[in-house]
Parts: C-alpha cells; structure tokens; sequence
C-alpha cells in the first residue's frame, strides 16, 4: 500500500468494522484485516468494473468470508444490520463527501467514526464534521506522489463543539504540528491566493465579496506562516 493508505489504516481503531468508501482495489481493507486489526470490512463502489477488481483481489487474498464487495452510491451500499461503526471516505473531493455523509445522515444512518481524506475541500469536510457534532481526533498531512493530502479521523460526541476560523481552514490538529509539508502546501497555496487576487482586482467587473474572501484567506494564511511557535 503507498503512504496515503497506510496512513488511513493506522487511523482505525482495532476491532473496528469497517466500510471503505470508493475502495481501491480493497487495498485497504485487505491490510487491516491481513493484519489482524478488524474482523469484517464492506469494500464499496459506484463502478461496476473496480468493484469487481476489488473482489478479486479480496478472493485472492483469501478473505471472501471476511470483505463483502458492494456495489452502490455512497453509503446507499451500509445498513444498520451491518453494525458498521467506522466509516473510510478517501479519493474524492471533500464537497462529495459531504453529499454523501449528508444523505446517510437524513436516512438515519450515522456512524461513531469518520476518516476521510479529501482530495480538496477540506474546510467544507471540517464544518460538516463541527455541524453533526463530531469531534477532530487526529490529522494528518502528507506528500505523495506530487499531491498533497489532508487526512481528518473524527469521533461523534454528545456536545457540538466550535472551531476558529483558522482551525476549520487549517485543521485544528494540522496547526498544531505544522510539519514542513504544512509549510510547502500553504507557501504554495499563499502564491496561488496572490496572483488569484491580482486576476480579481483587474477584472473589469469587480466582485467584491470574493476579494474580500480572498483577502481574508491570504490574511489567514500569513498568519499562520509567520508564526513559527
């Protein structure tokens, strides 16, 4: 598995069960229960043909009894019966994944943990989490392969918590730490926001909020660079 999978898989809890989400090739939940950490695992998909290939390399790795491949949209594929409890969502982009946690959600169908990892989006992902009362138990930003991924595992609690702005764009776990992939996403994220408020501001019809929005993230985004404490 790369560092991106890996990564997800040393987020689940032991004795977890699992539904991955969009699953590749079923990498994911081959490692975890090859390696003892879960018993049962659903690997999901929209497609037919990855769907298939996840099934046979589940069969190859003689796990059938323990993987059930499922076809379907989003978590349309999980039903209580499952007694599903921690749910992988990764490849997608965070608007996405929030349909798809939305609509689980107003079928009446939650889950005590989350881990996902949008491709972008992540702010959206973060104050979806705040608003069903979740809480962000760890985080993690790694490199790989040219991209840069966000990987958030959330826990459902009793009370809504609040996060700052700063903490919702950043990730409150992620400011905390500030690795140096941190500071290569955001340097290049902070050159991105200056030629994008430059194209703004040039424009022959202004609009004026995304300026302002924009501003306030470049604002953001200094202030967090410029605090190495």
């Amino acid at each position: 598995m790369n560092l991106r999978l890996n990564t997800l898989a040393n987020m689940v809890d032991t004795g977890s069960r699992v539904a991955d989400i969009g699953t590749d090739h079923a990498y994911l939940p081959i490692e975890l229960v090859k390696s003892g950490k879960i018993d049962f695992a659903i690997a999901s998909d929209i497609a037919s043909g990855p769907l298939a290939n996840a099934k046979q390399d589940i069969i190859e790795a003689g796990l059938a009894e323990k993987i059930e491949p499922r076809l379907g949209a989003g978590l349309d594929t999980v039903n209580k019966a499952d007694q599903i409890d921690t749910v992988v969502i990764a490849g997608m982009g965070g608007k996405l994944m929030t349909q798809i946690l939305t609509t689980s959600w107003e079928n009446g169908l939650s889950f005590d943990t989350l881990i996902l990892a949008p491709n972008i989006g992540e702010y959206g992902v973060r104050k979806w989490l705040i608003e069903h009362s979740y809480h962000i138990q760890a985080e993690q930003i790694i490199a790989e392969a040219g991209h840069i991924y966000e990987l958030i595992k959330a826990k459902k609690v009793a009370k809504l918590e609040t996060l700052t702005q700063a903490q919702l764009f950043f990730g409150p776990v992620i400011i905390k730490e500030k690795n140096p992939v941190f500071y290569q996403k955001w340097q290049d994220q902070l050159h991105y926001h200056e030629r994008l408020l430059d194209n703004l501001n040039k424009a022959k019809q202004k609009d004026s909020l995304r300026i302002k929005k924009v501003e306030q993230e470049i604002e953001l985004i200094e202030g967090e660079l410029n605090d190495q404490s």
